[in-house]
């Protein structure tokens, strides 16, 4: 998903390591030789995404294949006072990935395997490099699956960590922080850590791999994961629901949860967003408030929860209500759900497209859709809206011209009021983007007093502030 948008900045950068970092670049040298790079083409490709934060390279990309190349890495870096960034796929969505102070982007992509894979315990480990793709087609034979699903197959597992990220199946098998059971993480000092282990609970010490879990890289950089698996449902039975009204779908959402109803996934997509998606991948919908849903289980499970769901559909105002039985039909309906975001940018070409989320209490949900709907129609910007909302999260898919000031200043205004109308109900300024420096400034108002705790843990375990330096925390 690397993309630089129209009029994007970027930091200026010579093709070559500055003067007081060509000794560490040296020593890099003599032991990774050609897998450390200095181009300017590869340096840029390994800074951020999907922002219109200005692109900073960092000074070199360096790719290990042990975590004890990690660690010297780390070692290297931390005697000349080198910053270090690491990279999983370039996916991320918040400046997670820049090098505001240059530095050096720790590729982590050729760590790539898969180690073990337990049946008996439904658990694996896996290398950091691992997409969730690989893992799931080296699963395929074993009948189960690893289901946290960003949206993207091409993300790494060790990455999805780093960010806690989360995706459509979290309203049944959980986030990424409800997934990970172990891990192991070089530390800022050049140490290697262990976290955690294979057995489902403890009652021993500090959870640490529940702390490393989103700390985007600034705490440690995550090398090996353990991840629960899953069975594949023996039934899945896919739906589109069209409502009359936002209110009426989440409603029926409220009332689905409340009744303990088996859905996997429930998708919410704003009458824009649907008819975006009728062009893109050729479907036949209203363009109403609709919910994509999933059931998984066995069969006569999932049939009885498809038509309670119905039931109380109806109840809520639902106009129509479509079963998606077969696996190329629900192969479709999830791959356009997935498409959103280009599908965006197919229907306004030559727009550049900023995606941001929040996340509030279910019960609060229609309230927060609503405002922000109004609050663009009143801007004069675009962005059409999709959502997790079995767990309160939605993303708005922002249009805006990058070489507008003025628009771009609109469109500042609109995600500041995003975020700041979260948190007032109750909610946060990001369910599974995370804070990278594109949602820095959220901080101190979402977490107040427990901010000067983050920050004494990360002077505690990176007290250089090498490790991914300029993100999460804002200046005190």
């Amino acid at each position: 998903m690397t993309q630089h948008p129209p009029g994007k900045l970027r930091k200026q950068r010579s093709e070559s390591v500055s003067a007081d970092r060509q000794k560490p670049f040296s020593k890099l040298r003599e032991h990774f030789g050609e897998r450390v790079i200095s181009g300017e083409a590869l340096c840029l490709q390994h800074a951020n995404t999907l922002t219109w934060l200005p692109c900073e390279p960092p000074d070199a990309v360096v790719y290990p294949k042990t975590t004890k190349e990690v660690a010297l890495i780390v070692d290297i870096a931390r005697q000349n006072h080198w910053p270090v960034i690491p990279f999983g796929a370039g996916t991320s969505l918040e400046g997670q990935l820049n090098a505001p102070h240059g530095g050096l982007s720790i590729d982590l992509s050729g760590m790539d395997n898969v180690i073990s894979v337990n049946t008996g315990d439904l658990d694996c480990t896996v290398e950091a490099g691992v997409t969730r793709a690989t893992l799931n087609t080296h699963l395929r034979d074993t009948g189960l699956f690893f289901p946290v699903d960003p949206g993207t197959q091409e993300a790494t597992l060790g990455g999805m960590a780093a960010t806690r990220a989360s995706g459509t199946n979290a309203v049944r098998y959980g986030t990424m922080r409800d997934n990970v059971m172990a891990m192991t993480v070089v530390m800022a000092d050049g140490s290697i850590m262990q976290t955690g282990s294979r057995a489902r609970k403890s009652a021993t010490g500090y959870d640490l791999t529940k702390l490393l879990v989103g700390s985007e890289g600034t705490l440690g950089i995550i090398t090996q994961l353990t991840l629960k698996l899953y069975g594949i449902p023996g039934s899945i039975i896919a739906a589109v629901v069209a409502f009359k009204t936002l209110q009426g779908a989440c409603d029926a959402v409220m009332a689905a949860i409340a009744q303990g109803l088996g859905v996997a996934r429930i998708e919410l997509l704003d009458p824009v967003q649907i008819d975006v998606l009728n062009a893109h991948a050729g479907l036949d919908l209203e363009p109403s408030p609709t919910l994509f849903l999933e059931f998984h289980g066995t069969t006569a499970a999932t049939q009885e929860q498809v038509a309670q769901f119905e039931e109380l559909a109806l109840e809520t105002g639902a106009q129509s209500f479509k079963q998606a039985r077969t696996r190329d039909e629900r192969a479709k309906l999830w791959q356009a759900r997935h498409d959103a975001f280009w599908a965006v940018k197919e229907a306004w070409p030559g727009k550049s497209v900023l995606v941001t989320d929040v996340c509030v209490p279910i019960s609060r949900l229609a309230q927060c859709v609503g405002e922000t709907e109004a609050d663009l129609k009143e801007t004069g910007l675009t962005a059409p809206i999709v959502g997790h909302v079995g767990d309160g999260n939605f993303h708005a898919i922002c249009l805006f011209d990058a070489d507008d000031p003025d628009e771009v200043r609109a469109l500042k205004g609109f995600t500041q009021r995003l975020a700041m109308r979260a948190i007032k109900m109750d909610g946060t300024c990001s369910g599974e983007h995370g804070i990278g420096q594109g949602k820095m400034e959220f901080m101190e108002r979402e977490h107040g007093t427990s901010l000067k705790v983050m920050r004494a843990l990360k002077q505690a375990l990176d007290p250089q502030n090498i490790l991914n330096p300029g993100k999460i925390l804002p200046d005190p």
